[in-house]
């Protein structure tokens, strides 16, 4: 590729750029951190409904994406959340640009020229023109922004002005260091268990997962048609989608020279022949925001799955569909969660009850169950021979209240997924003081309220042949999961609240009601 940097301050050469396609396998060094950072050239500042965009000279590359609709925190509704940023050290940016084996191109780090350095989304459609011209060759690179849309198209329009054809091929990437906006830590923590890393989509394989920790020693390096690339986060996602059409070469690669460790992931599109005295132009899009899964789809096939619910989608999306469709009813998604949590109840009423009457059977025995502690004494055997007897005579399955318990779990750790993952409930408010069902609850009701209504049914539960050890430990549950819901998201205390109240109430009934018919 030609690669010369005539522009004075830029770079002289840089390997950091790819190869023309016909040796996209030729290993490469990079670029001086500057140079990638955009450290070069004026500023172009773009203000949309959706969005606020900084754009580089220096390539054209987006410096900075903040979505205004999205403010950090509640208490600081006028500082929108910044996606892709550049600040020191710590940076994600949005790179293309055209190299070619017989000619000259502007790669992400050539200079282009900016008509102005501001621009603002007036009516339905914004186009924001850069220029780049070298010998025959000109190069107008296109940034289409759109009304109450996350996506940018982003054109490169070719122009051969002279006599000889040309070969020109575009590509994408993004470059991220792992310190921007990491996946969190801790158990309390949403962002810990919610993916952070690389993507790409393969039609074949669907949705790749490329975990940074894999770029050195596993490189990724495949050709891929009607696919795309992403860098997934908690709640949002920036991927580059070219034309379903064609197939490219999407790599990885650590890069641990010239400045911060970073992680680059890109795709190479085949070189197109410019004929003399004619045009072609590249185009791509950008998608730049929240995950709204109503959204996603409409943007690129399978760009749905960057709402990562693990082994439980198939379970989890349903409930996602279920609760949305609540919400449109009750506009509130505190209550949402209350209504499906009770829907889920009960429609497992039937398998609780068989659960509950189980137990409420155990309960009854448990005067016998004593007398048989003070009959044997330390002798366990003779004492488990006797319980296993007094459980055949009264038809009494001490493990009848699993089997309803198992079933239902994969049920509610995918609500879990589903509260954890959606976007559309970051500050998302409630009722009265929690106003913001994404964060934790300002004053612990929920927590208490759960680890009450855990200490409730503890006491309506049988423990037979329970030592006073494991008794210890059961009774401190309640204490251990308040202390860690104190610190969990709103709306999923919210979940385990109402859940475990409704299991209380449900418990209760079902007990008195067989203690009635004895």
């Amino acid at each position: 590729a030609n690669i010369s940097g005539d522009v004075p301050g830029a770079p002289a050469a840089s390997a950091d750029i790819p190869s023309a396609p016909d040796a996209v396998n030729t290993a490469v060094d990079d670029a001086p951190a500057t140079a990638q950072m955009g450290g070069i050239g004026e500023r172009i500042e773009i203000t949309t409904d959706v969005l606020k965009v900084s754009i580089g000279t220096q390539g054209g590359t987006i410096l900075q994406v903040q979505l205004p609709e999205y403010p950090v925190a509640l208490a600081e509704p006028d500082v929108p959340f910044t996606l892709l940023e550049q600040e020191g050290n710590q940076w994600f940016l949005a790179q293309s640009g055209l190299v070619s084996d017989d000619s000259a191109a502007p790669n992400h780090i050539e200079m282009y020229r900016a008509e102005q350095q501001s621009y603002a989304l007036s009516g339905d459609e914004l186009r924001v023109p850069l220029v780049w011209q070298q010998g025959n060759v000109k190069v107008t690179k296109w940034f289409i922004f759109k009304r109450g849309d996350y996506t940018i198209e982003v054109q490169h329009q070719v122009e051969n002005l002279g006599g000889e054809d040309v070969h020109m091929a575009q590509y994408t990437q993004f470059q991220r260091t792992p310190q921007a906006g990491g996946g969190g830590n801790g158990f309390t923590n949403p962002k810990a268990y919610s993916y952070f890393g690389a993507a790409v989509y393969d039609p074949e394989e669907k949705f790749i997962k490329l975990p940074f920790d894999e770029f050195r020693d596993e490189p990724y390096d495949r050709l891929i048609q009607g696919g795309w690339l992403a860098m997934v986060q908690h709640y949002f996602v920036a991927a580059w989608i070219p034309p379903l059409e064609e197939s490219l070469q999407y790599t990885t690669q650590e890069v641990t020279s010239n400045g911060p460790q970073r992680y680059r992931l890109r795709a190479l599109s085949p070189a197109v022949q410019v004929p003399a005295n004619n045009s072609h132009t590249f185009k791509d899009r950008l998608y730049v925001g929240p995950k709204i899964q109503d959204n996603l789809e409409g943007v690129a096939p399978g760009l749905r799955f960057t709402v990562d619910y693990g082994i439980m989608t198939i379970i989890a999306k349903p409930l996602f569909y279920a609760l949305e469709v609540i919400h449109d009813i009750v506009r509130n998604w505190g209550v949402a969660i209350i209504v499906l949590t009770l829907l889920i109840k009960l429609a497992f009423f039937k398998l609780t009850e068989a659960q509950y009457r189980s137990m409420a059977r155990m309960r009854k025995l448990q005067p016998r169950i004593e007398a048989l502690k003070e009959r044997y004494g330390d002798d366990r055997q003779k004492m488990s021979q006797a319980m296993m007897e007094m459980y055949r005579k009264e038809k009494v399955n001490p493990l009848g209240g699993c089997l309803p318990i198992l079933i239902q779990i994969p049920v509610f750790i995918s609500l879990y997924w589903v509260l954890l993952e959606s976007v559309e409930l970051r500050q998302a408010p409630f009722m009265l003081w929690i106003q913001d069902l994404s964060s934790k609850d300002p004053y612990f009701v929920l927590p208490v309220l759960n680890g009450l209504a855990m200490i409730a049914t503890q006491r309506m539960t049988p423990t037979p042949g329970m030592d006073p050890v494991q008794r210890r430990v059961m009774q401190s549950m309640p204490v251990i999961f308040s202390v860690l819901f104190a610190f969990f998201p709103a709306g999923l205390v919210l979940y385990w609240a109402t859940n475990a109240i409704s299991s209380l109430a449900q418990q209760w009934y079902i007990t008195r009601r067989i203690e009635r018919e004895g």
